[in-house]
């Protein structure tokens, strides 16, 4: 039966330049002379060391766990020797640094003894499946890297397709491609693990049909599993997740939603391969395939190359670049970005180094006034209005910038590609929600300090109120009776007086001693009398 196919409003058709690398297999990369591995490679938190400089590593060795929830460990891609843990420069639009770990290689290449787990994966436990794919590093090779474990855990939603994403709708870039033409069984193997993990009822891989090679490929791996192998038309950015899971299925995610509230899952081809990788030979996520491509290089291929590789060394193999070359864009020409040096890693997210020149890429020409022709409404595959947002965020209104829908862009570009005007707008967009996503984290860190204020005051008004209680209490404890009252102590000291004298009165004592007493002596005595009899009258009087 053939599948119906629905079609997502706008999108282009750039020229493809795909098979100037096509035209060879996969090739091995060299091995460098030196590794940089940022611990920042995905989306998230990022990873945090567990080795020091001077440690001996071997190849597949952990050398960087998970830090967080959504994050991923990093592994050595080959033996050698901890060099350094420094800030270095890493793939980034800003040319920002990070903290990696460098590592010089000793050029034998030696595994960690691996292989896989005892059990096979169908009857381990499902969370002890998606701990083994997030202990070996995996994350989404098709350029986003969210880690994929996150996306194996549905969270308790019912999950009815897995999607595997072969599509590759950018230009120039095919690793993809020669990963499906070449190893099929390795995608079909990773396809059967997510969809046990998922528990899923069916499993779509789409492929464009501008890559018959691929399909052909993949539909014969398939021909004895319950897997669906379905042919798209060309047209980008359906490689993009709700633009697949629309043209495939007919259902549409919600505006800041995600496939699986809809019962969807979508995972790279790459990444089902990294995780046959993972669980049947147990080799954790340290290459992937590197389409390396672009007029300003003489020999455009595709190359598995260990990760943290520089991209000189891709470049030198390939027979160099031209001088003509214009720009070192990471990705394709259409979502990529300019990198500030050659000397930057390999990464997991790394698909495609494109040696750029002007003939390869829409060269900057002068911003002219919008014309409001809407080109870039027509074509907007999330049915966005693009000139409308890029006035707000010229103008700083990131509110109505927000409430018409900024954060559904994608950034596929495509408003750019077609205006006439030759405004950068996905630029205008990308300022726009990091200036949100700014203001957010300043309106939570004084949430934070306002919340640790309001704290501090309600425990200090409350010792004190404390205080005041322990000291009005003490205060009446030692308050003085009132007239005509007596306090406790001296009610028993009358008591133990009234007692003494009663029990003298009792016994009759007579004074002894008191013959032949001078008159000096008998004058003492009739003093001491007369002050008692003194006393005796005050006390009854009071």
């Amino acid at each position: 039966m053939i599948r119906q196919l629905f079609r997502f409003k706008g999108g282009i058709h750039p020229p493809q330049h795909k098979d100037r690398s096509t035209r060879s297999p996969i090739q091995a990369a060299w091995l460098p002379k030196q590794l940089i591995l940022p611990l920042h490679q995905h989306i998230g938190e990022s990873g945090e060391p567990i080795v020091a400089v001077g440690d001996h590593v071997l190849k597949g060795q952990k050398i960087a766990r998970a830090s967080g929830y959504v994050s991923a460990s990093v592994h050595a891609s080959s033996s050698g020797t901890i060099t350094a843990i420094e800030e270095l420069p890493i793939p980034h639009p800003s040319g920002l640094s990070a903290s990696c770990i460098v590592i010089d290689t000793d050029g034998e290449d030696r595994w960690i003894e691996h292989g896989p787990e005892d059990i096979p994966y169908t009857e381990m436990d499902v969370s002890h499946l998606r701990n083994l794919i997030r202990t070996s590093g995996i994350v989404g090779l098709g350029g986003a890297g969210f880690p994929s474990s996150i996306k194996l855990n549905p969270a308790g939603s019912k999950i009815d397709t897995l999607i595997l994403n072969g599509v590759e709708c950018e230009p120039y870039i095919t690793c993809d491609d020669m990963l499906m033409r070449e190893r099929p069984e390795n995608i079909i193997a990773g396809a059967k693990i997510m969809r046990h993990a998922l528990n899923a009822r069916q499993c779509l891989i789409a492929i464009e049909d501008n890559k018959p090679e691929a399909y052909t490929a993949m539909i014969e791996a398939c021909k004895d599993e319950d897997i669906e192998v379905v042919q798209v038309p060309t047209l980008y950015p359906q490689g993009s997740e709700k633009q697949l899971i629309k043209v495939l299925t007919g259902k549409e995610c919600p505006s800041n939603g995600l496939p699986f509230q809809i019962g969807i899952v979508v995972h790279n081809v790459g990444t089902a391969a990294a995780v046959h990788n993972a669980i049947n030979l147990g080799e954790p996520l340290i290459s992937r395939i590197v389409t390396v491509t672009g007029d300003g290089v003489a020999e455009p291929c595709n190359l598995e190359v260990l990760l943290g590789t520089p991209m000189q060394a891709l470049l030198d193999q390939c027979g160099g670049l031209n001088s003509d070359v214009d720009r070192i864009i990471m990705g394709g020409p259409m979502m990529g970005f300019a990198m500030h040096s050659t000397e930057i890693p390999v990464i997991k997210t790394t698909n495609c180094i494109l040696a750029a020149t002007e003939s390869n890429v829409t060269a900057p020409s002068d911003v002219m006034p919008c014309i409001r022709c809407g080109a870039c409404a027509d074509v907007c595959p999330v049915d966005l209005l693009p000139q409308q947002l890029q006035w707000y965020a010229r103008s700083k209104e990131f509110e109505r910038a927000q409430e018409h829908n900024l954060f559904d862009c994608i950034e596929c570009g495509c408003c750019a590609y077609v205006c006439p005007s030759n405004i950068p707008l996905v630029h205008y967009y990308r300022y726009a929600k990091t200036e949100i996503w700014a203001q957010e984290r300043e309106k939570e860190k004084a949430d934070i300090a306002r919340q640790r204020h309001e704290f501090r005051q309600s425990r200090i008004e409350r010792e004190k109120a404390e205080k005041a209680a322990r000291l009005a209490k003490k205060k009446a404890a030692v308050k003085k009776p009132a007239d005509g009252e007596k306090d406790d102590k001296q009610a028993a000291i009358q008591a133990a007086l009234d007692r003494a004298k009663a029990k003298k009165e009792a016994q009759g004592v007579e004074p002894k001693n008191i013959e032949n007493m001078t008159p000096a002596q008998q004058k003492q005595i009739d003093d001491a009398n007369a002050r008692r009899q003194q006393t005796d009258t005050s006390e009854q009087e009071s």
